[in-house]
């Protein structure tokens, strides 16, 4: 049985409040995973054919990215009332390939739950 907004008032209102925040969170969770990904590529062909022209277009795209990623996550945090320590997990998780994918899902669903990191 599922409650509706007139019957939880208290997590619609926390819903309305996260969710354009969540949405541009999601949105660079997936951005910064996939250009994460292209530089470890990057990273691949430059030290293993010896050709640096990738890295240096894909890096600081990545990093460009990643500074727009970490903008988002912390006003997400602020929004959803992250402890620091979640609040510092989920801003790491976009260093490491395919976590940023797995943390999002996690971050969504909490979110969504009304649950605090």
């Amino acid at each position: 049985m599922s409650m509706t907004d007139e019957e939880n008032p208290g997590q619609a209102v926390a819903a309305k409040g996260t969710r354009g925040a969540l949405a541009r969170y999601r949105i660079l969770a997936y951005v910064v995973g996939v250009g994460l990904l292209a530089l470890v590529a990057a990273m691949v062909v430059k030290y293993g054919f010896d050709n640096a022209t990738p890295v240096a277009v894909v890096g600081p795209a990545h990093g460009f990215l990643y500074a727009v990623y970490l903008v988002f996550a912390f006003d997400l945090a602020l929004k959803a009332r992250w402890s620091v320590k979640g609040t510092l997990l989920v801003l790491l998780a976009g260093t490491l390939p395919f976590v940023s994918f797995v943390v999002e899902r996690k971050v969504t669903a909490k979110v969504r739950a009304g649950e605090k990191l």
